[in-house]
Protein backbone atom coordinates (compact mmCIF):
# COMPACT_ATOMS: atom_id res chain seq x y z
CA UNK A 1 0.00 0.00 0.00
CA UNK A 2 2.87 2.66 1.21
CA UNK A 3 4.60 1.87 -2.07
CA UNK A 4 1.87 2.25 -4.50
CA UNK A 5 1.07 5.84 -2.50
CA UNK A 6 4.78 6.60 -3.04
CA UNK A 7 4.52 5.94 -6.98
CA UNK A 8 0.90 7.65 -7.51
CA UNK A 9 2.98 10.78 -5.64
CA UNK A 10 6.24 10.80 -7.52
CA UNK A 11 3.90 10.69 -10.71
CA UNK A 12 2.30 13.72 -9.89
CA UNK A 13 5.27 15.35 -9.22
CA UNK A 14 7.17 14.45 -11.82
CA UNK A 15 3.86 15.49 -14.16
CA UNK A 16 4.11 18.86 -12.60
CA UNK A 17 7.94 19.70 -13.18
CA UNK A 18 6.99 18.83 -16.83
CA UNK A 19 4.28 21.22 -17.34
CA UNK A 20 5.73 23.76 -15.64
CA UNK A 21 9.16 23.08 -17.67
CA UNK A 22 7.00 23.52 -20.50
CA UNK A 23 5.30 26.68 -19.68
CA UNK A 24 1.84 25.59 -19.05
CA UNK A 25 -0.08 26.48 -15.68
CA UNK A 26 -2.71 23.98 -14.92
CA UNK A 27 -5.85 25.55 -14.00
CA UNK A 28 -9.40 24.09 -12.83
CA UNK A 29 -11.91 26.59 -14.79
CA UNK A 30 -11.95 28.20 -18.29
CA UNK A 31 -10.27 31.98 -17.69
CA UNK A 32 -11.71 34.62 -19.57
CA UNK A 33 -9.82 37.83 -19.14
CA UNK A 34 -12.22 40.24 -21.34
CA UNK A 35 -11.20 42.55 -24.02
CA UNK A 36 -8.28 44.36 -23.97
CA UNK A 37 -8.62 47.66 -21.87
CA UNK A 38 -9.58 50.88 -24.14
CA UNK A 39 -7.01 53.85 -24.49
CA UNK A 40 -9.57 56.42 -24.81
CA UNK A 41 -9.37 57.99 -21.45
CA UNK A 42 -12.46 61.18 -22.83
CA UNK A 43 -10.95 63.32 -19.91
CA UNK A 44 -8.31 65.93 -20.27
CA UNK A 45 -5.17 65.21 -18.10
CA UNK A 46 -4.80 69.08 -17.58
CA UNK A 47 -7.03 72.17 -18.59
CA UNK A 48 -6.98 72.54 -22.67
CA UNK A 49 -5.74 76.35 -22.58
CA UNK A 50 -5.33 76.52 -25.98
CA UNK A 51 -9.55 76.35 -26.60
CA UNK A 52 -10.04 78.76 -23.83
CA UNK A 53 -7.73 81.37 -25.10
CA UNK A 54 -9.80 83.47 -27.48
CA UNK A 55 -11.93 86.12 -25.94
CA UNK A 56 -15.86 85.89 -26.17
CA UNK A 57 -18.88 83.89 -24.31
CA UNK A 58 -17.86 81.20 -22.43
CA UNK A 59 -20.07 77.85 -23.74
CA UNK A 60 -20.11 74.17 -23.92
CA UNK A 61 -20.14 72.09 -26.94
CA UNK A 62 -20.62 68.28 -27.06
CA UNK A 63 -17.78 66.04 -28.25
CA UNK A 64 -17.85 62.34 -28.85
CA UNK A 65 -15.54 60.02 -27.06
CA UNK A 66 -16.02 56.14 -27.60
CA UNK A 67 -20.44 56.09 -27.69
CA UNK A 68 -21.12 58.80 -25.79
CA UNK A 69 -21.11 62.94 -25.61
CA UNK A 70 -19.00 64.53 -23.55
CA UNK A 71 -18.49 68.19 -23.16
CA UNK A 72 -15.50 70.24 -23.37
CA UNK A 73 -15.05 74.32 -22.97
CA UNK A 74 -15.21 76.72 -25.50
CA UNK A 75 -15.66 80.26 -26.39
CA UNK A 76 -18.36 81.86 -29.01
CA UNK A 77 -18.07 85.82 -29.52
CA UNK A 78 -20.91 87.58 -30.42
CA UNK A 79 -21.04 91.09 -31.68
CA UNK A 80 -23.17 93.46 -29.07
CA UNK A 81 -27.03 95.25 -30.28
CA UNK A 82 -28.15 92.17 -31.73
CA UNK A 83 -32.02 90.83 -31.71
CA UNK A 84 -32.52 88.07 -29.33
CA UNK A 85 -33.44 86.01 -32.49
CA UNK A 86 -30.27 87.16 -34.35
CA UNK A 87 -28.24 86.95 -31.36
CA UNK A 88 -29.16 83.21 -30.81
CA UNK A 89 -28.58 82.66 -34.46
CA UNK A 90 -24.98 84.02 -34.04
CA UNK A 91 -24.87 81.76 -30.96
CA UNK A 92 -25.33 79.10 -32.42
CA UNK A 93 -23.35 79.70 -35.87
CA UNK A 94 -20.21 79.82 -33.63
CA UNK A 95 -21.19 76.62 -31.41
CA UNK A 96 -21.65 75.03 -35.40
CA UNK A 97 -18.02 75.99 -36.21
CA UNK A 98 -16.64 75.18 -32.98
CA UNK A 99 -18.23 71.50 -33.22
CA UNK A 100 -16.39 71.61 -37.37
CA UNK A 101 -12.80 72.36 -35.64
CA UNK A 102 -10.54 69.59 -35.62
CA UNK A 103 -10.44 68.86 -31.90
CA UNK A 104 -7.34 70.08 -30.17
CA UNK A 105 -4.07 67.78 -29.47
CA UNK A 106 -5.22 67.50 -26.29
CA UNK A 107 -8.28 66.47 -26.90
CA UNK A 108 -7.67 64.38 -30.10
CA UNK A 109 -5.13 62.21 -27.18
CA UNK A 110 -7.94 62.32 -25.15
CA UNK A 111 -9.99 60.50 -27.52
CA UNK A 112 -12.18 63.22 -28.61
CA UNK A 113 -13.87 63.35 -32.15
CA UNK A 114 -16.65 65.25 -33.84
CA UNK A 115 -19.21 64.17 -36.78
CA UNK A 116 -20.22 67.59 -37.66
CA UNK A 117 -18.89 69.08 -41.16
CA UNK A 118 -18.12 72.41 -41.96
CA UNK A 119 -19.81 74.05 -43.81
CA UNK A 120 -23.44 73.86 -41.76
CA UNK A 121 -24.70 77.77 -41.78
CA UNK A 122 -27.43 78.75 -38.82
CA UNK A 123 -30.08 81.33 -39.76
CA UNK A 124 -32.89 82.77 -37.33
CA UNK A 125 -36.72 82.54 -37.78
CA UNK A 126 -38.13 82.87 -40.98
CA UNK A 127 -42.12 84.55 -40.86
CA UNK A 128 -44.61 82.10 -39.21
CA UNK A 129 -41.80 80.47 -37.74
CA UNK A 130 -41.79 79.78 -33.74
CA UNK A 131 -39.51 82.65 -32.50
CA UNK A 132 -36.65 80.76 -31.03
CA UNK A 133 -36.71 78.50 -34.44
CA UNK A 134 -33.12 78.12 -35.52
CA UNK A 135 -32.78 77.02 -39.37
CA UNK A 136 -29.98 75.21 -40.18
CA UNK A 137 -28.99 75.13 -44.05
CA UNK A 138 -28.89 70.98 -43.39
CA UNK A 139 -31.84 69.35 -42.84
CA UNK A 140 -31.84 67.59 -39.55
CA UNK A 141 -32.92 64.18 -40.90
CA UNK A 142 -29.59 64.51 -43.06
CA UNK A 143 -27.90 64.40 -40.20
CA UNK A 144 -25.43 61.44 -38.89
CA UNK A 145 -27.87 60.79 -35.23
CA UNK A 146 -23.95 61.34 -34.15
CA UNK A 147 -23.61 64.86 -35.62
CA UNK A 148 -27.42 65.59 -34.62
CA UNK A 149 -27.20 65.04 -31.04
CA UNK A 150 -23.84 66.73 -30.59
CA UNK A 151 -26.13 70.34 -32.35
CA UNK A 152 -29.49 69.30 -29.79
CA UNK A 153 -27.18 68.68 -26.80
CA UNK A 154 -24.84 71.43 -27.67
CA UNK A 155 -27.45 74.56 -28.52
CA UNK A 156 -30.07 73.03 -25.71
CA UNK A 157 -26.84 73.86 -22.98
CA UNK A 158 -26.85 77.38 -24.40
CA UNK A 159 -27.52 80.78 -25.28
CA UNK A 160 -29.19 79.58 -28.50
CA UNK A 161 -31.96 78.14 -26.62
CA UNK A 162 -34.31 78.72 -23.98
CA UNK A 163 -32.09 76.45 -21.44
CA UNK A 164 -35.34 73.90 -20.65
CA UNK A 165 -33.31 71.55 -22.62
CA UNK A 166 -34.66 71.42 -25.96
CA UNK A 167 -33.86 73.54 -29.14
CA UNK A 168 -36.52 74.41 -31.94
CA UNK A 169 -34.72 73.46 -35.23
CA UNK A 170 -35.69 73.15 -39.05
CA UNK A 171 -34.08 72.89 -42.26
CA UNK A 172 -33.81 75.12 -45.77
CA UNK A 173 -36.58 74.15 -46.85
CA UNK A 174 -40.36 75.08 -46.14
CA UNK A 175 -41.35 72.68 -43.92
CA UNK A 176 -42.55 71.46 -40.18
CA UNK A 177 -40.38 72.75 -37.16
CA UNK A 178 -39.74 70.54 -34.68
CA UNK A 179 -38.60 70.78 -31.12
CA UNK A 180 -35.47 68.57 -30.39
CA UNK A 181 -34.77 67.43 -27.01
CA UNK A 182 -31.10 66.48 -25.42
CA UNK A 183 -31.82 63.49 -23.02
CA UNK A 184 -29.44 61.15 -20.95
CA UNK A 185 -29.96 58.66 -23.45
CA UNK A 186 -28.84 60.84 -26.16
CA UNK A 187 -26.05 61.85 -24.50
CA UNK A 188 -25.02 58.33 -23.40
CA UNK A 189 -25.43 56.62 -26.43
CA UNK A 190 -26.10 59.11 -29.68
CA UNK A 191 -25.44 56.04 -32.22
CA UNK A 192 -28.26 54.59 -31.28
CA UNK A 193 -30.69 57.37 -29.73
CA UNK A 194 -31.92 60.17 -32.02
CA UNK A 195 -33.20 63.05 -29.81
CA UNK A 196 -36.80 63.02 -29.36
CA UNK A 197 -38.64 65.63 -31.33
CA UNK A 198 -42.35 67.25 -31.60
CA UNK A 199 -43.63 69.29 -34.13
CA UNK A 200 -44.72 72.80 -32.87
CA UNK A 201 -46.16 75.79 -34.38
CA UNK A 202 -46.08 79.54 -33.47
CA UNK A 203 -47.68 80.39 -30.59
Amino acid sequence: MTVRRLSATTGLVALAVLLTGCGIRATEVPTDYGPAPSRVRCSLSEPDVATRAAAGLPARVFLLCGSSLVAVDRTVRVPDGASDAGRRALVAQGLVNELAKQPSAAEKEAGYTSDVRRGITVTGPRSGDPEDTLRLSTDPDDLTSYALAQLVCTFSDSAAAEGDGSVVLAGPADRSVRRYTCTDEVRSRPGSNEPPAEEVRAG
